[in-house]
């Protein structure tokens, strides 16, 4: 292993689009949507909503199919197969649900490359109805943090992966997200870790504002072809010489087509910060 940690947001990072959205759209479930969407927590929405739809007749293989054609940029599993080819430990942490994200990455081929997927529990139950729940149970033990929804807090989530590591000084993560959600763990990464936010998006616009409170170095991103050059030029960088020295023949061979076929470039400046 490479001693990087790369933790991916899931939706508007892995896929184009917010999957709530693209399942309740596809499914015809817009007005039913518009109904709850002022009235409940989001996590227990989307729970009432899949009650609702099996209600209706929709089926898991209804859901299985509309996520199967979720929009994805082209280069988000290349990027993400060889970051995984480069020893990289790759791991999801969204606020989506283990459903859809399971779902999504066995049909996209790369659910081994990660080791973890933290996000809220989705499960089918013996009569076919998908039931979503909080990562957090808010009513018994609220995760206390006013950044975060009251289902999931982030932040909390790197703090435990960095518990996993406190006594060896060359673990680094590099964090990559789009929604105000990962503002919270944005706050956690130290120095020596990289933040990735996709640009124009609101964890960007977060951290805009907030700089001073951010100790990694930051590089944002525009799209799947942005995500790409820029993460695996943080990750070539990272892995030393020897490193690389250790790799089998099949991986170095990897590693040199992938050069060949990908120009690098020079790693975009730190993000600017409006005055």
């Amino acid at each position: 292993m490479s001693g990087i940690i790369v933790v991916f947001d899931f939706d508007k990072t892995i896929i184009d689009i917010d999957s709530d959205n693209w399942v309740v759209d596809e499914l015809g479930a817009t007005d039913l949507f518009n109904q709850h969407v002022q009235n409940m927590p989001w996590n227990s929405m989307m729970d009432k909503l899949m009650e609702e739809l099996h209600l209706q007749g929709k089926t898991i293989e209804d859901i299985k199919q509309v996520l199967n054609r979720v929009p994805k940029h082209p280069r988000i599993v290349p990027a993400i197969k060889a970051a995984h080819a480069l020893g990289c430990d790759l791991m999801v942490v969204s606020d989506a649900n283990t459903f859809y994200i399971e779902t999504i990455l066995n049909h996209l081929g790369i659910r081994e490359c990660f080791s973890e997927i933290n996000t809220n529990p989705g499960f089918v139950d013996d009569e076919g109805k998908l039931w979503i729940l909080p990562y957090h149970d808010f009513n018994k033990s609220p995760h206390g943090c006013s950044l975060c929804p009251p289902n999931m807090c982030k932040g909390k989530i790197i703090e435990r992966i960095q518990s996993t590591f406190k006594t060896e000084n060359n673990k680094r993560i590099i964090y990559l997200g789009d929604g105000a959600g990962d503002f919270c763990p944005s706050l956690k990464l130290v120095e020596g870790d990289y933040m990735m936010p996709r640009k124009d998006f609101p964890v960007w616009d977060l951290i805009c504002k907030n700089r001073q409170l951010i100790k990694s170095e930051v590089h944002e991103w525009t799209d799947g072809e942005d995500l790409e050059r820029i993460l695996l030029h943080i990750i070539t960088s990272l892995i030393s010489i020897d490193d690389m020295k250790k790799n089998d023949d099949n991986t170095s061979q990897m590693f040199d087509c992938k050069f060949e076929t990908i120009s690098l470039g020079a790693l975009p400046k730190f993000l600017y910060v409006p005055q």
